[in-house]
């Protein structure tokens, strides 16, 4: 999937991955995508949690060798 922007936050716990897509999903275009890279296990639910009250779509998501990979449509 094609993305418009690629976020690391590899290595970061809760609350950081949530906090760290809400800035960096504040810097795309409404219909943008962004790709979003997690190692915490807690953020499966987080990001979709987070997803839900904020209007933003979840695309997609993969495991791929304990790397969680979200792609977000912004609303």
């Amino acid at each position: 999937m094609e993305a418009t922007k690629v976020l690391d936050a590899k290595g970061l716990s809760c609350p950081m991955p949530i906090v760290r897509i809400k800035q960096s999903i504040g810097d795309l275009n409404s219909g943008e995508i962004l790709e979003v890279h997690t190692t915490d296990k807690g953020s499966q639910k987080d990001v979709s949690a987070w997803v839900q009250s904020t209007g933003h779509e979840l695309l997609q998501t993969e495991e791929d060798a304990g790397v969680f990979k979200f792609w977000i449509k912004k609303a």
